[in-house]
């Protein structure tokens, strides 16, 4: 596929809200790096364990940034379900400029 043509599909994908790219990468991301600091989380505990104040903080501070996962996840549902309330569907070409990972499309 062209490049300019998928630029064009990103931007102006039918009854998309501007914010739904960014928040379909931020949650990518963010997904991505809780999965990974969670296994870095246990370890940590055991190690700030004689310490109540640094283990609480470390509780609050998994729990916000589950909090914000969460959040934008709502945010993401509101924004895939309006481009399906006007009717559109989500072409497999603005997906691969979410996942720029992923191989070209055939």
């Amino acid at each position: 596929m062209d490049i300019n043509r998928q630029d064009a599909i990103t931007t102006t994908l039918p009854g998309a809200p501007r914010w739904l790219r960014a928040v379909l990468i931020m949650d990518r991301a963010g997904s991505s790096w809780y999965i990974g600091l969670g296994f870095l989380f246990a370890p940590l505990l055991v190690v700030l364990d004689p310490w109540p104040p640094l283990v609480t903080a470390a509780w609050i501070a998994i729990g916000v940034f589950g909090l914000w996962l969460g959040i934008l996840g709502i945010f993401m549902a509101t924004g895939l379900a309006l481009i399906l309330k006007s009717g559109h569907t989500v072409p497999e070409e603005y997906w691969r400029s979410v996942f720029e990972d992923l191989p070209p499309a055939r």
